[in-house]
């Protein structure tokens, strides 16, 4: 970057097709959503570029609203960004919306809340054009029932039961405030908005709440399970590619 050139900030809302991916973050031995982004978009802004992503979505998990943002010495106008980043980014990425920012916004510090979506394909007969999108779950599940349980979640708790090893040293304390489960045919939908979330926590909580729809387990024992903080006694972790990140609030 020409540091006698006037930086700007600069803010992407991302979607993509995470099935390609090794996730979001920078890796050293596969390819990911961050360098792809940051090795195309390099192109129209005539330097190097290190975006910071809002969320580290794990290989195969979806965006359509992912933000990043980068200090940048490029010139081109924001209005004109999404049309030049189509024209550089593979097909399974897109600019959907850029934006100037001030110099104290930060992708993933700034914001103030997220929603993800998780999708179950429930029929007996697997899809196989739903196979990178959706969990599929054979048996009959209790949309009613899985409804109930995952109201308990909303409001502040501590989510230890639902946070798989490996993730940042952060507080367990998140607040929920929505969410749901809704069917349509044979596609059901998880919506969880909540000011932050920990790692698997969604991909937990949707394992865990499968259990209730297949009536291995209550609603009172999902909430002994939330209360109990213990992963251990918690169900296992949803597949990636059912998981979808929707939108972030800043």
């Amino acid at each position: 970057m020409n540091d006698m050139a006037e930086q700007r900030y600069l803010k992407l809302t991302v979607a993509y097709d995470g099935t390609a991916y090794h996730g979001f973050q920078r890796q050293a031995n596969a390819i990911t959503v961050q360098q792809v982004l940051e090795e195309r978009l390099a192109t129209i802004f005539g330097h190097p570029l290190k975006v910071t992503g809002a969320a580290r979505t794990d290989a195969g998990v979806h965006a359509y609203g992912q933000v990043v943002g980068f200090a940048t010495s490029g010139t081109i106008p924001a209005a004109n960004i999404v049309r030049a980043a189509k024209s550089v980014l593979p097909p399974d990425i897109v600019v959907v919306k850029a934006e100037e920012v001030s110099a104290d916004f930060h992708a993933r510090f700034s914001a103030r809340s997220k929603i993800y979506l998780y999708r179950i394909y429930n029929a007996a007969v697997a899809d196989p054009f739903r196979r990178n999108y959706a969990w599929h779950v054979t048996q009959p599940l209790d949309e009613a029932a899985m409804d109930t349980a995952v109201q308990t979640v909303v409001g502040t708790h501590d989510f230890s039961a639902f946070r798989a090893a490996g993730g940042p040293p952060v507080s367990p304390v998140r607040t929920i405030y929505e969410a749901g489960c809704t069917r349509e045919g044979d596609m059901l939908e998880f919506r969880f908005w909540g000011n932050g979330f920990l790692y698997h926590m969604v991909r937990n909580l949707v394992g865990t709440l499968v259990d209730v729809g297949l009536g291995r387990l209550t609603r009172d024992g999902f909430t002994r399970i939330l209360a109990g903080r213990d992963r251990t006694r918690a169900g296992i972790t949803a597949p990636p590619q059912g998981l979808y990140l929707k939108e972030i609030f800043y």
